[in-house]
């Protein structure tokens, strides 16, 4: 008897993890022919042009003449490129935006074959962390891209890359990290659960995006774009400077899968965003659609409205420095969620231990501004001996 049945794992069981994993693959797929769409429909209407209209009703089918089409071009390998790890890079940028979509919660609960399940593909105790992990293995797609196509210009790409991801790794990070400390859990499925009653006074809901203050939402929101390199953070393919990025020696099938990744990472932040401060598919009910539908359609208008604002980002605002963006990561976000997340730990504590909420509160804040506020000397006085340096050769030949 195969030893995976002689544990008790029923075959329909098998049959729904299987089922799960198809449909969450093609609807990721097709999420990102849409997207593409999409994106390139609200910039064009803001830009006062048309956008795709030839292939399909309303250009729906451009994406995928575009797919076809790539796959259908010569497939490169450069002479000092390192060819299984030059194969291997785009599959590590691609699986692990598949992965962590893996245990992002759609819906409620549904019956299949007699058998109850969520609708979502995982739900691991240590959800959270395996969101994290994905995002951090995504880096080694990056550097491993540029380092094997043995070329000086995506060996510089996938370097600042892979500093630009890493660095905003820990921002998001300690973001996420506050909605754990909330939540009590590092499944995603209880954190949804935890924001599904009512927050508060009774009548605002119990979203962490509220509950938490805001602030670690918009830190997530910040390191999240700079992670999957969307506008106004695309330093990776700066084309004034690095050509293409770290995939400028990809053609064909595997440059579509950089590109996959960029359209499927976004959906997989978002989706992230919703879950972690949204409520995730939770929302009222009413009785002209069957409750099990109304889960889905609270999750996916939610997940739209995110979208929207990143292709609203990417037409509106201009690209960062890079200086700026590392100084952004560094000096201002990774300080404010540590910030923010201590003080969160604070009141968790003193709740805990029947303490005065106001008085931590105001101690907790009197000391984070009293921290920010030696940081920001500290980097002023950096700033003003880096200008002395910079004047003294000048002011010595005078």
């Amino acid at each position: 008897m195969d030893p995976l049945f002689a544990n008790g794992i029923d075959l329909a069981v098998v049959l729904i993890v299987v089922l799960k994993v198809v449909v969450t693959f093609v609807f990721l797929l097709v999420g990102v022919l849409m997207m593409i769409w999409f994106e390139r429909k609200i910039i064009s209407d803001m830009q006062n042009r048309i956008g795709p209209n030839r292939a399909g009703p309303w250009g729906l089918l451009q994406s995928l003449a575009d797919g076809i089409k790539i796959f259908f071009k010569e497939d490169l390998l450069p002479e000092q490129a390192d060819p299984p790890v030059f194969r291997l890079a785009p599959y590590l940028s691609t699986v692990t935006a598949f992965a962590a979509f893996a245990v992002i919660p759609i819906g409620g609960t549904i019956s299949i074959a007699g058998h109850k399940t969520f609708l979502q593909l995982a739900d691991p105790p240590v959800g959270v962390l395996f969101l994290l992990a994905m995002s951090s293995i995504a880096v080694y797609g990056v550097m491993l891209a540029g380092w094997s196509s043995g070329s000086k210009y995506p060996l510089l790409g996938s370097v600042r890359a892979s500093a630009q991801m890493i660095s905003y790794e820990a921002a998001m990070g300690l973001s996420v990290a506050a909605v754990v400390l909330a939540a009590g859990s590092l499944s995603t499925h209880a954190i949804v659960v935890d924001q599904a009653h009512r927050g508060p006074g009774g009548i605002l809901p119990n979203w962490n995006v509220i509950t938490l203050g805001g602030i670690p939402f918009f830190i997530y929101l910040v390191a999240a774009t700079a992670e999957i390199n969307r506008p106004p953070f695309d330093l990776v393919e700066a084309e004034q400077e690095l050509v293409g990025g770290f995939f400028t020696e990809y053609s064909s099938v595997r440059f579509a899968l950089f590109y996959l990744a960029e359209f499927m990472n976004t959906i997989t932040v978002s989706a992230v965003a919703v879950t972690l401060f949204f409520g995730g598919p939770s929302g009222p009910v009413y009785s002209f659609l069957p409750r099990t539908l109304w889960p889905i359609l609270w999750f996916f208008l939610k997940l739209l409205v995110f979208l929207f604002a990143y292709v609203w980002l990417r037409a509106s605002v201009p690209r960062f420095r890079y200086d700026q963006l590392m100084d952004l990561g560094w000096k201002r976000l990774i300080p404010a969620a540590l910030f923010w997340l201590l003080l969160i730990a604070a009141i968790q504590v003193g709740r805990d231990q029947g303490w005065n909420p106001t008085l931590v509160l105001g101690v907790g804040v009197v000391a984070g501004l009293a921290v920010l506020g030696a940081l920001a000397l500290a980097m002023r006085t950096s700033r003003l001996r880096a200008d002395d340096d910079d004047t003294w050769p000048v002011e010595a030949s005078r």
